[in-house]
């Protein structure tokens, strides 16, 4: 098998507003959309996030309705403390605030319009507690 690509697909009722937000605070671009759906991708983040709008007839009968509950969307980034700077400063809401794990991960969340869930991450934190 050879992999040539990754994507994770996420059910929302608003697939716009989700597009708009990860693109409009995390720099992705839509490359490809039409009617319920919506691809987009980052040159370094190695997946497109693709959003599907709940209820399409394309999906299978027992994934049609489900929305992505439980899911989070985690980036690696250079330097958490200034995305985080730079979404507040542009008015994103922290729903979870910058935590340290014991093992030396840090880490914050906002959450997009339909409730999805992303989460920053900087895995190059102390590890000396």
């Amino acid at each position: 098998m050879s992999i040539t690509g990754s994507a994770v697909s996420l059910n929302v009722d608003d697939v716009a507003a989700s597009s708009a937000f990860l693109a409009d605070h995390f720099g992705f671009r839509e490359e490809m959309a039409a009617d319920g759906f919506a691809s987009l991708t980052r040159v370094d983040a190695g997946m497109n996030v693709i959003y599907l709008r709940r209820g399409l007839a394309s999906l299978p009968d027992d994934q049609r309705d489900d929305h992505a509950d439980g899911v989070i969307l985690a980036f690696v980034v250079d330097n958490l403390d200034a995305e985080l700077a730079r979404l507040t400063a542009e008015g994103v809401a922290i729903t979870m605030p910058l935590r340290e794990e014991p093992w030396g991960e840090r880490a914050f969340q906002v959450t997009d319009p339909n409730g999805v869930i992303v989460q920053l991450v900087d895995w190059n934190a102390s590890t000396s507690h």
